[in-house]
């Protein structure tokens, strides 16, 4: 039976033992630490409620705190194209089911990734971490490609090449920040760094992709194999 989550820390500590969870409270009938949405009651007793703007029982802040915070646990789209958690320990795995050891522009000639993700990513040759307003201005997208630009960087980080990293407000020329956050972006190597991608290199994507269900199934007894798959593969 899972730990019932009272606050951040619960929150962690199931994390990490569970090595991965869908974010957003939606479970996909996969697994997910908070399993319940943002307009649905607790299914046991707790403080904890989506956006309360407690750092340590609103489930929309800890998505943040754990990029500001931490540095072994990644949070982005990677699942079913929504949100969620990876650890450290198991980032690997999923970066031998997602990238192998293929580079981008392989992918890209072999028609694997989009002509929009590709550009998103080329500005990250020249810049390590980009808030989100000014990947759309570096790489040139217009207002009437904002579907494209939202599908570019959905899919670069389902594909595990681009991640979340933390959030930054805009700058006014004087330098004073104004108006909301922006999420900001970084490379997987920026984020995991090198010894993660040499140990995601040692790992085929099938005995990966067996390591992943068997925890899933650990996680979630009922899972089914056709969800179970697309969970990891992506």
């Amino acid at each position: 039976m899972q730990k019932q989550i009272q606050h951040y820390n619960d929150f962690i500590e199931t994390l990490l033992n569970a090595g991965f969870s869908m974010g957003g409270g939606n479970t996909e009938d996969i697994y997910s630490v908070v399993d319940w949405g943002w307009k649905q009651q607790p299914p046991y007793e707790t403080p904890v409620r989506w956006h309360n703007g407690d750092p340590d029982t609103d489930p929309w802040e800890w998505r943040i705190r754990v990029l500001e915070e931490r540095d072994d646990i990644a949070y982005a789209k990677v699942f079913f194209k929504k949100s969620g958690y990876i650890t450290r320990q198991w980032a690997p795995y999923f970066l031998a089911v997602r990238r192998g050891n293929q580079t981008l522009e392989e992918e890209y000639q072999a028609g694997k990734i989009s002509s929009y993700a590709k550009r998103i990513y080329t500005i990250f040759s020249d810049h390590e971490c980009v808030p989100l307003h000014s990947i759309k201005e570096l790489a040139g997208f217009g207002k009437e490609e904002k579907s494209q630009f939202e599908r570019g960087l959905t899919e670069l980080q389902m594909k595990m090449y681009l991640t979340m990293c933390g959030r930054q407000q805009k700058r006014s020329q004087s330098g004073e920040e104004y108006g909301w956050s922006s999420t900001v972006f970084c490379t997987t190597e920026h984020f995991w760094g090198e010894d993660v991608f040499k140990e995601s290199e040692k790992i085929s994507a099938e005995d990966a992709v067996s390591k992943i269900r068997e925890q899933i199934l650990t996680l979630n007894p009922g899972a089914e194999l056709k969800k179970i798959l697309k969970f990891i593969k992506g």
